[in-house]
């Protein structure tokens, strides 16, 4: 090959592989080093030179002028060393030209193997470092084909997958056909860097809006959370740092066109977009659109939602199969227990019927008998007396009836608890009678009206009960 075709090839390569031509160049070097380290047994004292205008390779041996030879690959006599200096003397360095022919066919291809697979490996890495920078964005490629449920996406000659899990049922998919997708993770493999795809992780959705809004991609807008039943339902939450802009209706966009592109996008998806608040006890029921008409406060129990609603609105806060509630609690990040108003006003009307005795209220037998002796025999009738009612009995002050009032509420309160979590374990333990709409809801491992979150709720004490406005959230159709 001549020399001018060294250079073409190697120009070739760079380009073809997308590598540094450098790169390329050293690789070679490094190659032909293998070789000759092979062929002599060290190659500590070869250089590998490579001309960049003439593609001329130059191998030379640094050599050791010396009176007796004892190791030939590094050292040269000084009669020897006459045919490449003029007056030689012990101790001069002497650099021997050494032509291809001396390493022979295996030499020549070890170097090749050497090159290409730095170049193989190169082009690797070069791969992971170019998608593991677009991690959480979304790229577009074309379907190479389908393996045992996975679709395998060309992406500018990359190999990608989207596994079965991260795929949306109703979607088929065909072979030719463009995709868009999110990638999540970029995974180093013994076959090299695994690009892995999904369309249906909450982040793709968010990334469409990112894409269809531009008071989002402004910054005007923040898209704070989203939850999804991919292909099927999804909810949005946003946020708009400007008092002018609202981020309901820039998402939606005019005539619904801006959600409208990425329902088509996700199959068809129908998606909630509703406004985010810091108050969770709203944005609790801002989520569980459309249903309205919505109470809500924190149960005493960490990370949980009562949420309360007429009779009528009940199946529409569920939702079909508990849908709704799902992703309104992942979207919060809260427990949410939908209850209907004639089950809530009956269960406030069990547990009222029950006292709480002064044997669960943590004072003194003494104080217990002087209260009894005085028709105080529950905690109701002690909160009801109050301070007033206390203090005016003999030998009872001002400090005593505060300890007195404070351990009733007490009880009362841990009563309270107790209740509220068995009418969510079991409604039927109150005695209740369950509303046509929880009737036609389907059995399932918790009980109706209790949404599991996906992350840990805004660190907030709620205490306002959350009403929503017709402009706090919209629905794609």
């Amino acid at each position: 090959m001549a020399n001018l075709d060294v250079v073409d090839a190697l120009n070739e390569i760079a380009r073809q592989k997308n590598l540094d031509r450098e790169f390329v160049i050293d690789t070679l070097k490094q190659g032909l080093m293998q070789a000759c380290k092979k062929k002599f047994g060290s190659s500590d004292n070869i250089v590998v030179e490579v001309e960049d205008d003439t593609g001329e390779i130059g191998i030379f041996a640094k050599k050791k002028v010396v009176e007796e030879v004892a190791d030939p690959a590094l050292e040269i006599s000084v009669e020897e060393a006459r045919d490449y200096l003029d007056k030689p003397k012990p101790d001069d360095e002497v650099e021997i030209i050494i032509p291809f022919e001396e390493f022979g066919r295996i030499a020549i291809q070890t170097t090749k193997q050497i090159l290409f697979q730095r170049i193989r490996e190169a082009e690797r890495e070069q791969v992971y470092r170019e998608f593991s920078s677009k991690l959480g964005n979304i790229v577009s490629g074309t379907i190479q084909q389908i393996s045992r449920g996975d679709v395998i996406v060309n992406l500018d000659n990359t190999e990608s997958v989207m596994p079965y899990a991260e795929q949306i049922r109703s979607e088929r998919y065909q072979q030719g056909r463009s995709v868009r997708a999110l990638v999540i993770d970029v995974a180093k493999t013994v076959k090299g860097p695994q690009v892995i795809l999904s369309r249906s992780h909450p982040d793709f959705l968010k990334r469409m809006f990112y894409q269809e809004v531009p008071e989002i991609r402004e910054g005007l807008v923040e898209v704070k959370g989203a939850a999804r039943d991919p292909g099927e339902r999804a909810k949005v939450a946003v946020y708009s740092k400007e008092n002018r802009v609202d981020p309901v209706g820039a998402c939606v966009g005019l005539k619904g066109a801006r959600v409208q592109a990425v329902v088509r996008e996700l199959a068809g998806e129908k998606i909630d977009i509703v406004l985010w608040s810091p108050d969770p006890a709203v944005y609790v029921v801002r989520a569980l659109a459309p249903a309205n008409q919505l109470e809500s406060y924190p149960a005493d129990d960490e990370n949980r939602m009562v949420v309360i609603c007429s009779d009528d609105q009940y199946s529409l806060a569920i939702g079909k199969k508990g849908q709704n509630v799902r992703l309104a609690a992942k979207l919060t990040g809260w427990r949410i227990d939908v209850v209907a108003e004639t089950e809530h006003l009956r269960r406030v009307e069990a547990i009222n019927k029950i006292s709480v005795g002064l044997d669960e209220l943590d004072i003194s037998d003494k104080l217990k008998d002087k209260l009894a002796k005085e028709g105080m025999d529950t905690a109701e009738k002690i909160i009801e007396a109050g301070d007033e009612g206390l203090t005016a009995i003999s030998g009872i002050g001002d400090k005593t009836a505060e300890k007195i009032l404070s351990a009733a509420k007490q009880a009362k309160d841990k009563q309270l608890m107790h209740f509220e979590q068995l009418a969510k374990e079991n409604p039927a333990a109150l005695g209740t009678v369950r509303t046509p709409a929880e009737q036609d809801q389907p059995a399932t491992d918790q009980a109706p009206g209790i949404g599991e979150p996906a992350k840990k709720p805004e660190e907030q004490a709620p205490e306002a009960v959350g009403q929503p406005e017709d402009q706090d959230s919209k629905t794609s159709e």
